[in-house]
């Protein structure tokens, strides 16, 4: 690379009385070198902020600003999606559809979220959480509770349940497909 031709961009700044220096061409090669590195740092600013561009290293900074700590068993592209759509979760804060898309995205359950019939100020969700070791039935739930007390109004109660799987024809269960009554072939 011939440092004249590279300090090209500052050269075409100065009068053409100067651009025929070749000391100067090189003089000014180390600074524009710095110049671009920094221009290509500020021109990356924005990335940092876009969930979907943003270094995997920098996402725990960015979900800081979002006051939602990123799962660790979240891969890289969930917790890139999470993040995408954590603001326009915030505008409905407070409501049983937000919590309900929490609850999906930080659960491994499919979750209902329902009013109380006859209570006031009280609603009740339900998680349908797939078969897992206790530890991690134990962890979801956890999670799920948390998420409740941050997200639902102050003056509300809730009521919580776990529903796991269990033989239901037409639920969890298909006969013919994953159930069999009776007698199998061969026995």
């Amino acid at each position: 690379m011939n440092p004249v031709n590279t300090a090209q961009r500052l050269l075409d700044l100065l009068p053409a009385i100067y651009r025929e220096d070749s000391f100067l061409g090189q003089y000014l090669w180390a600074f524009e070198q710095l110049l671009l590195d920094l221009e290509r740092q500020i021109d990356a600013i924005p990335t940092l902020f876009d969930a979907q561009q943003t270094r995997a290293d920098f996402l725990p900074w960015l979900s800081s600003w979002t006051a939602f700590a990123l799962r660790a068993d979240l891969n890289e592209s969930q917790q890139r999606a999470f993040l995408g759509n954590v603001i326009p979760l915030y505008r409905r804060r407070g409501t049983a559809r937000n919590l309900q898309q929490l609850l999906e995205i930080f659960t491994r359950g499919t979750p209902t979220v329902s009013e109380s019939p006859g209570q006031s100020h009280h609603f009740r969700v339900t998680v349908r959480l797939p078969v897992a070791p206790p530890e991690v039935q134990l962890r979801q739930s956890a999670i799920a509770h948390a998420l409740i007390e941050l997200e639902k109004p102050a003056h509300t109660g809730y009521d919580l349940e776990f529903v796991f799987p269990s033989m239901q024809l037409g639920v969890t269960s298909t006969v013919g497909v994953d159930t069999l009554l009776g007698t199998g072939p061969g026995t």
